[in-house]
Formats: C-alpha cells, sequence, structure tokens
C-alpha cells in the first residue's frame, strides 16, 4: 500500500516530480508557470484525497497560496531584472560602438592601406620586452618591394608608436602608387635584426552589434576585427 503524506497518495508526488525533472531546460517563465501548475495539481491532490472524517484546515489552504503567490512575484521579479540587464547591456554596448565609428583602432597586424582614402599616413605601434639599442621600420609595396626604412636608433622598453608619410614630389603628388603597405618592425639581438609584433590603426566604418552587446565587432577597410583584439584606440 502506497504511503501518505498529508493526506496525499504518495504516488502523486512521485509523478509530478518525474513530470517535473524531465522539464529543467525550460526558460524561466515557462519554469514559473510550470511550478503554478504543479502547485494546483498538488492541491487538488490533498482535497481529493482527503480523510471525510477529518477535512484539511482552510487557513492551510490560504497560507498555501499566499506562499505560491509569492514565489510567482519573485520569478517575475528575477525575469524582469533579467530584461533589464540584457537591454543595459544592449544600450551600453550601442553607446560605445558609436563613439567608435570615425576613431582609428589599433589590432594586431602589419598592413595598412595607405593613400586610397585621402590619408597620406599610416599609424602603428610595437612593444618591447626590453631596451634595444637599434630598431628600424622596413615598409614594403603590395608586390613585396621595400620603398622605405626608418631607423629609429636606440629604443627603451614599453610600448611606442610610429607614423609613415607617403613621399610626394615638389607638385603634391605621390611618388609611389597608392595602396597596401606592410611595416616590419624590427629590434637588434645580438648584432641581428630579428622582428616583433606591431599593431596598426584602421579607421572604424561601423561596428556590427552582438547579441545582446556580446561578439561586437569593429568594421574597417581591411575587414572586421572583434573588440576584443583592439589593443588601443586613436583619434
Amino acid at each position: 500500500m502506497s504511503n501518505n503524506v498529508n493526506g496525499v497518495n504518495q504516488n502523486i508526488f512521485e509523478q509530478i516530480n518525474t513530470q517535473n525533472q524531465t522539464k529543467k531546460g525550460s526558460s524561466t517563465s515557462s519554469q514559473a508557470a510550470e511550478d503554478s501548475d504543479m502547485f494546483m495539481r498538488l492541491m487538488i491532490a490533498q482535497l481529493s484525497n482527503q480523510d471525510p472524517t477529518s477535512p484539511a484546515d482552510t487557513t492551510d489552504f490560504m497560507q498555501q497560496i499566499a506562499t505560491m503567490s509569492q514565489v510567482e512575484s519573485i520569478n517575475q521579479l528575477n525575469v524582469s531584472v533579467q530584461n533589464m540587464a540584457q537591454s543595459m547591456l544592449t544600450s551600453q554596448a550601442a553607446l560605445q560602438a558609436s563613439s567608435m565609428v570615425g576613431r582609428s583602432v589599433y589590432v594586431p597586424g602589419d598592413t595598412v592601406e595607405v593613400g586610397t582614402s585621402g590619408s597620406p599616413y599610416a599609424h602603428g605601434a610595437f612593444s618591447l620586452d626590453t631596451s634595444s639599442s637599434s630598431v628600424r621600420i622596413r615598409v614594403y609595396d603590395s608586390s613585396g618591394s621595400m620603398v622605405d626604412t626608418m631607423n629609429l636608433g636606440a629604443v627603451q622598453s614599453g610600448s611606442h608608436d610610429f607614423a609613415w608619410q607617403m613621399p610626394f614630389d615638389e607638385n603634391g603628388q605621390p611618388t609611389i602608387p597608392p595602396g597596401d603597405f606592410t611595416f616590419t618592425v624590427e629590434k637588434m639581438v645580438d648584432g641581428e635584426y630579428q622582428p616583433i609584433n606591431t599593431r596598426m590603426a584602421h579607421t572604424v566604418n561601423s561596428v556590427t552589434l552582438g547579441e545582446n552587446g556580446i561578439g561586437m565587432k569593429v568594421n574597417t577597410n581591411a575587414g572586421s576585427f572583434d573588440v576584443s583584439d583592439v589593443e588601443q584606440i586613436g583619434v
């Protein structure tokens, strides 16, 4: 014979508990509705299985209803807070995105477009763990031909910016065709130059927002980059 708990057949609890366990993957709002449905089924089961000679006290039912009402209120509050948090996160990401459009961002890489967008300059950066007696930057055009070399001399450890201007003739015309240029930064180590990682600046044309503001990308002429790849923001 099955056991009774407060006048309710134990098998009923087991059946409801089994059904509840199979629905753990549901959303918060769905879970709240299921909890309410489970409470009503338990109450009906309790009424159906109560001892006719000793009916349940009405006060107990009112207390149960009040408790369930409080639980539903808390669930609704949790949903509202989650929605508010997601909305604030999206708004914050949109505000951040709007402030980046038109500015330059420094991302890992060594190639940047020069001259084709009306700017004769290329901006980049590099970092040194230790000081170097000599640092140089070699500039190559899209065909791989070296078009310039910048000797920076001795450079201390830390982060450093550099800029390269496309050469012009006396009439203000570029002496080399505009296009993509590659910048190889090298430091002197034991009498030999060794390449080091560089960051190049690209102008942000637009920003793509991810879901709930997560996974935002900045779009430039050189392609799209994750915001997590941006190591520096320029003017």
